[in-house]
C-alpha cells in the first residue's frame, strides 16, 4: 500500500511519531523533534548516514531506549491510535509492534528452529497455530528451512538475518521496525531479504519502517521516505521523488549532475540542505 501524501498516510496510520525528543544519561540531547508517520500496510524508509539517530528512533518506538539509559522526554508516539511510548516493550509486542535489532541478533548456541520459537513466546492461541506459522516462515525462508537444525551462530550473516526477521514474524506483528537489514551482507543476499520484505508485506499485510543507510535499495521498496540528519527529520516525501531529488542523489546516493563523487569530495563539501532555505 502506498500512501501519496502525509496526510493520506496519517488518516490510516498503524504509527504515528510526534514531535518526539530523546535525551541519554538526563543530558545528552539524540533526537530533535522527529515526526514521522507509517501507514497501515505501508513500507517507510529512515535514512541518513551512521549516526543521524536512525537506531535511536527505533528504540523509542519500540519502548527499548530504557535498557540504554535513554528516554522520550517530549512528544508522544502512538500505535493503532493509542499512545505506547509509556509501555514496555513485551506489551508492544503483544500489541503487534516489534524490533529487528541491527546487527543479526541471534541466539547463537540455539538451532536455527528453536530461535525461531522464541519469537511465538509471547503468544497464547495454541501450539498448533504456532506449528502452522513456521511451517509459514519455512515457505518465505526456504534457506531456514534447509538449516533448521544448525546450530545460529555457525550459520551465515545473510542466514542470521532471515533467522532474526522470522522469528520476529513468529509473533505475529502487525508492525517490523527493521534496523540495517543491508549491513555486511552481499547485495545479492540483501536483494533477497530485500524481496522477501516486500512479500511478507503484501502477502501477511505486515506494515514496515525501515532504518537503512542503503539509501538506494530501501527507495526501490519503500512507498515513502524520512532522511534524518544529527537527529533531525530534514526532508521527507514520496520514495520516487526523494530517489530522483538532486540533494539526496549527491549526498546519500554518491552521485551529482557531473556524475559519482568520491568520498573524499562528498566529505569535504559543504552541503546547501536547499531544502531548509
Amino acid at each position: 500500500m502506498t500512501a501519496s501524501s502525509p496526510a493520506a498516510a496519517e488518516a490510516d496510520a498503524i504509527l504515528s511519531v510526534n514531535n518526539i525528543e530523546v535525551i541519554y544519561d538526563h543530558v545528552i540531547l539524540v533526537l530533535k523533534g522527529v515526526s514521522l508517520v507509517v501507514p497501515r500496510q505501508g513500507i517507510v524508509a529512515l535514512l541518513g548516514a551512521n549516526g543521524a539517530g536512525k537506531t535511536t528512533t527505533l528504540k523509542a518506538i519500540s519502548n527499548l531506549l530504557r535498557t540504554e539509559r535513554g528516554e522520550v522526554t517530549k512528544g508522544s508516539i502512538e500505535f493503532e491510535g493509542q499512545r505506547v511510548d509509556r509501555l514496555s516493550a513485551s506489551d508492544l509486542v503483544r500489541r503487534g509492534c516489534i524490533q529487528v535489532m541491527e546487527g543479526r541478533h541471534c541466539f547463537a548456541h540455539l538451532t536455527i528452529e528453536e530461535n525461531l520459537m522464541t519469537g511465538a513466546f509471547t503468544r497464547r492461541d495454541g501450539s498448533a497455530a504456532i506449528a502452522g506459522d513456521l511451517e509459514a516462515i519455512y515457505d518465505y525462508f526456504p534457506r531456514l528451512k534447509q538449516r533448521r537444525s544448525s546450530i545460529a551462530g555457525f550459520t551465515s550473516g545473510g542466514e542470521q538475518q532471515m533467522c532474526a526477521i522470522g522469528r520476529a514474524m513468529m509473533s505475529r506483528p502487525k508492525m517490523i521496525l527493521l534496523d540495517e537489514p543491508s549491513m555486511g551482507l552481499a547485495p545479492q543476499i540483501v536483494d533477497e531479504i530485500f524481496e522477501i520484505v516486500r512479500d511478507l508485506n503484501c502477502k501477511e499485510q505486515v506494515s514496515f519502517l525501515l532504518a537503512e543507510q542503503n539509501t538506494s535499495i530501501a527507495l526501490r521498496y519503500a512507498s515513502w521516505g524520512y532522511i534524518l540528519e544529527n537527529g533531525r527529520v530534514v526532508l521527507d516525501g514520496d520514495a520516487r521523488m526523494l530517489r530522483d531529488n538532486e540533494d539526496v542523489k549527491e549526498f546519500y546516493l554518491g552521485v551529482s549532475g557531473a556524475g559519482r563523487r568520491s568520498f573524499r569530495g562528498v566529505k569535504h563539501y559543504k552541503r546547501r540542505k536547499r531544502w531548509l532555505a
